[in-house]
């Protein structure tokens, strides 16, 4: 083996040198040239391509996850759950996505565990990323903030205190299906929660289930985002998505 090896590492090596010494326009690609997209000011604000959901103004962008016109309350630049309504949900339909949305639980603390802040963002209506007051706040690890709900748990838990604004940043990649139902490739995510890595894409179990094991059931390439009604008036402001 060693004698081979001698004979072979002379051989790389003068490929190597040859491979680096030819024409580097070979390995330019000029087409097709990236699309132009202007960054926000700040890594919070919207970019150029992006959809803004909320700009704290109204919720035309949303409805009522019944039917009808959203029920939640809106002022100071936040929309804020108005508790025992129910969820909303974006009219517009989503697939592969990336999303931002900043998100403030109560300042003054009822409960504890999960009836401590609690909501929910849905992406296509079935896959929960957990919002909750996890500060100073024992629950199960993954039904914690910035977990794939009783699914994945976050790496870290990075959560401000109650009562200030907090913020994900996700990367969503849908599932596919075979046309028989059959799952051809998972839901995938990535999640910062301020900013810090919290999910590194992980592969999503299935629809979130409170009881029992999350399964995939074929739906739509895209449906709506929806964000939950747990009881509690967490409120959400500057929400923009990027579809990809």
């Amino acid at each position: 083996m060693k004698k081979l090896l001698a004979l072979l590492l002379p051989l790389a090596a003068t490929t190597t040198f040859a491979q680096r010494n030819g024409d580097p326009k070979l390995t330019e690609l000029w087409e097709p040239k990236a699309p132009i997209v202007t960054p926000g000011k700040t890594a919070a604000d919207a970019p150029s391509d992006a959809m803004v959901l909320f700009d704290g103004r109204d919720l035309q962008q949303w409805e009522s996850d019944k039917g009808g016109p959203a029920p939640w309350t809106v002022g100071d630049g936040a929309m804020t759950v108005k508790p025992q309504s129910g969820g909303i949900r974006t009219r517009q339909g989503f697939g592969d996505c990336q999303l931002h949305i900043e998100w403030r639980t109560p300042a003054v603390v009822k409960g504890e565990g999960q009836m401590r802040g609690n909501s929910g963002i849905f992406f296509m209506g079935r896959y929960e990323l957990q919002v909750l007051d996890s500060y100073n706040n024992t629950t199960y690890s993954n039904g914690q903030a910035a977990s794939m709900y009783k699914q994945h748990i976050p790496l870290a838990n990075v959560s401000r205190p109650p009562g200030e604004w907090q913020s994900y940043d996700v990367i969503f990649t849908a599932p596919r299906f075979y046309e028989d139902g059959r799952v051809k490739s998972a839901a995938r995510i990535t999640v910062f929660h301020n900013g810090v890595l919290v999910q590194n894409n992980v592969e999503i179990w299935g629809q979130t289930q409170f009881i029992g094991v999350a399964n995939y059931e074929k739906h739509a390439d895209k449906a709506p985002l929806g964000l939950q009604d747990h009881g509690d008036p967490v409120s959400f402001r500057n929400i923009w998505i990027r579809p990809l």
